[in-house]
């Protein structure tokens, strides 16, 4: 991998910065309108992490995740999530995809921040019987055709490539439903894997119920732990699902021209598009209906209301005024948003901490978080001195075109882990965090650590190596695609979680870590460390290469 000249980058940073003060508060501004529109139309992403995301949980982003694929290393595997906090026993509706969303993952292989490759899948609800009856199902399900399952869903999965052209993947692919229970889907394993769905060029397809891979102790708010640490190793998340949707497609399909050698690293982020937005004119008639009193109906194009690429970023790096607005925000805009970007460079959460257990904050400018947050890690980055995973380190990306953006990054071009570490490139483990992102990663103790300084001094802060004392997930992952676990049917408040088997295989990789964006420090980073160990296998693979 090439090393951008020096000239480069100076010039980058000068563009960089020039328009934050100007263009930034516009942005803010504009998406701030959009959301403002209509209350329910734009929302935050990532597990009620905004104001406004407890009013439309199906279009709430829970999590990102981009890997190589362990057990087919020629392809890349994709995983985003949707519905926070799904409790086992909701019925009679359960957790359907909306059928007047988008959802989409995006992929940026040029470093514009702008997507090269978009994923878009359509849902679609259908009743065997909606007149009649208000179960879900009406007898045990055997099967996703099965007469007995009243409600299914169903999807359209198109493509956009670089040259703006849509193409039609899927068609009326069946979705799994949610998990009803042990009585109404006893082998609830067989209607999964009738949910995975081959695609015409090579891949899979899944979306359905899953376990929420995401493992973390979210009594961070209450002043880190309890302010001693006392309340943390409960995995909140225990127990509840999401809606996850699964791709598995080959490198070639993602990399910059095609060119998986020449062009590995990619940035990857998912959104919720919805159509328009509720409008009204000043008499509050309902602009299309003319109806006094009305609440008007959806117009205009498709606008994206909830964004997600690195974990923890809305959560705790963007502070409140503006988590809304950054959730209509594109990538391409980030750098531009100085009230975001400030708070990258001078992060909160290492102020708090050192409130409360008296650790000091290390210096700002933070322009290891920003190499972090928005370039990659490469050396001409940052000061992080390692070649990993910024486009810049792509061979055919045109340097002066490349703008940072909060993108999850992935290198393609790094295999595999043979016994992957939950704490990733931490630990050496080059193939994980923050080298995108596998359902084992820690992110929560790896970002904890990048907060504090790690990735400037390669020294661990030994008051927070616990970190939030959940390591792993509550149910193993798999082998094979899609590798999210089944979902669970026991109600969350009981002692004993009724996952049947917990996942579809052994677990993943050994380990079992899911997740959810809220670590304290585990912010700023939007999802990063790299520690002395990292860097020196950075090195010595670079030394290599």
């Amino acid at each position: 991998m090439q090393r951008p000249p020096s000239s480069k980058l100076s010039s980058l940073a000068r563009r960089s910065e020039k328009p934050m003060a100007g263009l930034g508060v516009l942005a803010l501004a504009a998406a701030g309108a959009l959301v403002g529109l209509a209350p329910g139309v734009g929302h935050a992403s990532s597990h009620r992490e905004a104001p406004l995301i407890s009013g439309d949980p199906r279009a709430d982003n829970t999590d990102v995740y981009a890997f190589v694929s362990p057990d087919k290393p020629d392809t890349v595997t994709l995983v985003a999530n949707w519905i926070p906090f799904e409790e086992p026993n909701g019925g009679p509706n359960f957790y359907p995809f909306a059928d007047d969303a988008h959802y989409t993952i995006k992929i940026d292989s040029d470093g514009d921040g702008k997507p090269d490759t978009t994923y878009t899948w359509a849902f679609a609800s259908h009743y065997r019987d909606d007149a009649n009856q208000f179960l879900y199902n009406t007898g045990v399900v055997k099967s996703l055709d099965d007469p007995n399952l009243n409600y299914r869903q169903t999807y359209t999965l198109t493509v956009t490539g670089p040259d703006g052209r849509c193409k039609v993947l899927l068609k009326d692919a069946p979705v799994a439903p949610s998990n009803v229970g042990k009585a109404s889907m006893p082998d609830y394993g067989s209607l999964r894997k009738q949910a995975v769905v081959d695609l015409p060029d090579g891949g899979q397809s899944f979306a359905g119920q899953a376990d929420d891979p995401f493992f973390l102790d979210l009594r961070v708010f209450d002043l880190l732990y309890g302010g001693n640490l006392k309340e943390s190793g409960h995995d909140t998340l225990t127990g509840y699902n999401v809606n996850t949707i699964a791709l598995q497609v080959p490198k070639t399909s993602l990399a910059l021209k095609g060119d998986a050698e020449r062009n590995p690293v990619i940035g990857v982020w998912s959104t919720t598009d919805r159509k328009g937005a509720v409008v009204a004119d000043k008499g509050g008639e309902g602009k299309a209906g003319g109806d006094k009193g009305g609440e008007g109906k959806a117009e205009g194009d498709w606008r994206q209301v909830s964004r997600l690429g690195n974990p923890l970023v809305n959560e705790v790096v963007v502070p409140i005024k503006y988590k809304d607005a950054f959730n209509a925000l594109t990538p391409d805009q980030d750098h531009t948003v100085t009230p975001v970007v400030d708070k990258v460079k001078d992060p909160i959460v290492p102020k708090l901490v050192q409130s409360i257990y008296g650790i000091p904050a290390p210096a700002a400018p933070r322009n290891d978080l920003v190499e972090i947050f928005l370039t990659g890690i490469c050396k001409a980055c940052g000061p992080v001195q390692a070649d990993l995973n910024s486009q810049l380190l792509n061979k055919d990306v045109k340097k002066d075109g490349f703008v940072p953006s909060e993108e999850l990054r992935l290198n393609m071009g790094v295999a595999p882990a043979a016994a992957p570490n939950r704490l990733g490139v931490l630990a050496g483990d080059l193939a994980g965090f923050p080298n995108g992102r596998r359902l084992a990663d820690d992110v929560v103790d790896i970002t904890l650590q990048a907060a504090e300084g790690a990735a400037q001094t390669g020294t661990l802060v030994p008051a927070l190596a616990a970190g939030d004392g959940v390591n792993a997930n509550d149910h193993a992952f798999g082998h094979h695609f899609p590798y999210v676990a089944l979902p669970n049917t026991a109600a969350v408040n009981q002692a004993v979680s009724d996952n049947p088997g917990g996942s579809v295989e052994a677990g993943f990789g050994g380990l079992s870590v899911g997740g959810f964006p809220i670590a304290g420090a585990a912010a700023m980073a939007g999802g990063v460390l790299v520690s002395a160990a990292g860097v020196l296998a950075l090195r010595r693979r670079s030394a290599r290469s």
